[in-house]
């Protein structure tokens, strides 16, 4: 819990005090508390229609009980998140393939080294693909970490064809028994429908060499940039169909409260969030610690057995 609390530091600090106000009126959520409540979420970025709802049912929630609101307020922003699917690192019948993409400066490089790091602390063999062949730096960020990392990358010459460096990526990962080759590709700005159409020829490509591949294409997205972030999913949603989505950088986001929003918006969802910088700082997506970490439940607001 101690990590997501530190990576959630900015954004919960945007609502604290309407936090500890109604920590202060255990039996006394009035409409002054829920109004503050209401502007400290949407100033967090909670998308205005979803804070009034939770604001609203909040207080239904809380009238004439002994409910505590910190916690009512923790249930009902990971029931808004609604059902999430974790991905398990299961060891797949044959090479499982996944394509990340994003815009430029998502931290979509650095997530797939970590993502490869994952697989192999559960036992599976992953490879990288350099398909950003646009940016040498992309190409050579990506063998410096999966050389720290000791995963196998595949790569072409800067300037080198993307979607035949991913099909070589997937052919070598067939070849040599990978359970995952994931996929690095150039960032593109959602806004150009020629690179969109460039992102669709490499998922042709990937099909002629296994014609179910890629069978996960996750988008990376820059938690600092708030509800921006989901016009871009839309985007990518629109042009390569998403399964998918990993959060970065959510340790330097104060806007951490467009994530209620996303599943709504595109019923995609949320696999990972980066917390750090460090390889295992990249942790599977959890609702109710995600949402304990940003209310900061405090241990007497902890539901009964979970006190120490």
């Amino acid at each position: 819990m101690s990590l997501w609390k530190k990576a959630l530091e900015k954004t919960r600090g945007l609502f604290t005090g309407a936090i500890k106000k109604i920590g202060l009126l255990r039996r006394k959520v009035d409409a002054e508390t829920l109004e503050d409540l209401e502007t400290a979420l949407i100033r967090a970025d909670v998308a205005p229609r979803l804070a009034a709802e939770v604001v609203g049912d909040l207080g239904k929630a809380c009238r004439g009980t002994d409910a505590s609101p910190s916690r009512v307020l923790v249930d009902l922003l990971a029931k808004s998140l609604g059902p999430q699917r974790p991905f398990a690192w299961e060891k797949p019948a044959s090479t499982r393939c996944i394509l990340m993409v994003g815009i430029n400066g998502s931290g979509k490089t650095t997530t797939c080294a970590k993502l490869a790091w994952l697989a192999k602390q559960k036992g599976r063999k992953a490879i990288l693909g350099a398909g950003d062949t646009f940016r040498a730096a992309g190409t050579e960020q990506l063998r410096l970490w999966a050389d720290r990392l000791g995963v196998e990358v595949v790569s072409g010459r800067q300037g080198s064809d993307a979607a035949a460096v991913a099909y070589d990526a997937l052919d070598a990962a067939i070849a040599r028994e990978a359970d995952y080759v994931i996929i690095d590709t150039a960032g593109r700005m959602h806004t150009k429908a020629h690179l969109m159409e460039e992102l669709r020829k490499l998922t042709r490509a990937l099909k002629k060499r296994l014609p179910d591949a890629p069978h996960e294409v996750w988008i990376v997205l820059d938690a600092s940039i708030g509800q921006n972030a989901i016009n871009q999913a839309r985007v990518f949603h629109e042009a390569v169909p998403l399964t998918g989505i990993v959060m970065s950088k959510l340790d330097g986001s104060s806007k951490a409260g467009f994530i209620f929003s996303i599943q709504r918006e595109l019923n995609v969802p949320i696999l990972f969030m980066g917390l750090g910088e460090q390889a295992p700082d990249l942790s599977p997506f959890d609702p109710a610690e995600f949402c304990e970490a940003l209310v900061g439940v405090e241990e007497d607001d902890a539901p009964e057995g979970a006190k120490s």
